[in-house]
């Protein structure tokens, strides 16, 4: 009696282990495919995020595309220097504002009147923004091979670890790195100056208010005369150069065209891309991508 008692026991103990492990293998496959479940749910928000990534960049490249051919299907005479247009490319849309690079400051040729100016209307003060505009003259200013730099010297003495390129600016971002101009100025300037203009005038017709004011002996009556005449259409344009000073006035604009490209997906996200092209007059390609960059996210879009 007691031997069966034994062996009922037994078998109760062994039908026990084997529920557990069951029970533990249960628990290991929902694990599975939790983990699983969330491996898939993470790839699929991962394709979804490319897929709109890939799908906007491609929408981006037609609206240049677009601007590129708008552009250069005109003579250059009378080629507009600024400008904006909508386009349904497939399922999504995109809206293209252009602007010629003659709007803006060129820091590789704008004397230093034109430097100095711009950073007075944009609150320097009349004392420190000739000092700020000799920095920027003296960084992209060549040197004599073998002689003491004098501005070498200052970047060693506040222990600069590089000293000023003494060449062109290859990108306006680059004014970050020129010394002794307070971050703050830098900040307040960038949207105003480029490098692709190659022009040491700025065009009065497309150019920013403070731009137009940063022009040399300009003062603030005839600044306002300048803001109305470009938005009457009956005032010649050519008129204008002369009312803002003549010699770094012009209403013609250069071959570099910045872009803001804004476009809307299928899913109906939206995206947006600054991009800076080059016109060319011959080659298999009618145009360079100078600047690229996303506004989403500040990233390059492209090797420039």
């Amino acid at each position: 009696m007691s031997g069966a008692r034994h062996d009922h026991a037994t078998l109760r103990d062994g039908r026990g282990f084997i529920v557990v492990a069951v029970l533990w293998m249960l628990a290991a496959l929902a694990a599975l495919a939790l983990i699983y479940l969330t491996y898939v749910t993470n790839t699929a928000v991962t394709v979804a995020v490319n897929a709109d990534r890939l799908q906007a960049d491609a929408l981006v490249s037609a609206g240049i595309e677009l601007a590129a051919y708008r552009l250069t299907a005109q003579n250059e005479a009378v080629r507009p220097t600024s400008g904006t247009f909508n386009a349904r490319v497939g399922a999504g849309r995109v809206s293209v504002t252009f602007r010629s690079e003659a709007a803006r400051v060129d820091l590789n040729m704008a004397p230093k009147p034109m430097l100095a100016g711009l950073m007075t209307a944009l609150g320097v003060s009349a004392a420190d923004a000739p000092v700020y505009a000799d920095r920027i003259l003296a960084w992209r200013s060549s040197a004599e091979p073998g002689q003491d730099n004098p501005e070498d010297s200052y970047y060693r003495t506040i222990g600069a670890p590089y000293l000023p390129r003494h060449a062109p600016f290859p990108h306006s971002d680059e004014l970050w790195l020129v010394r002794g101009i307070p971050a703050a100025v830098v900040e307040r300037v960038l949207p105003f100056v480029t490098v692709f203009s190659n022009m040491r005038t700025v065009n009065v017709l497309d150019a920013a208010p403070q731009v137009v004011a940063a022009l040399p002996d300009m003062t603030p009556e005839r600044l306002q005369q300048v803001l109305r005449d470009r938005a009457d259409a009956n005032v010649d344009p050519r008129a204008l150069v002369g009312l803002a000073g003549g010699a770094n006035a012009t209403v013609e604009g250069s071959r570099a065209y910045r872009l803001t490209v804004a476009v809307e997906l299928p899913s109906h996200h939206r995206s947006s891309a600054e991009i800076v092209i080059l016109l060319l007059d011959s080659g298999d390609e009618p145009y360079r991508v100078l600047s690229w960059h996303n506004a989403v996210d500040g990233s390059a879009g492209r090797p420039l």
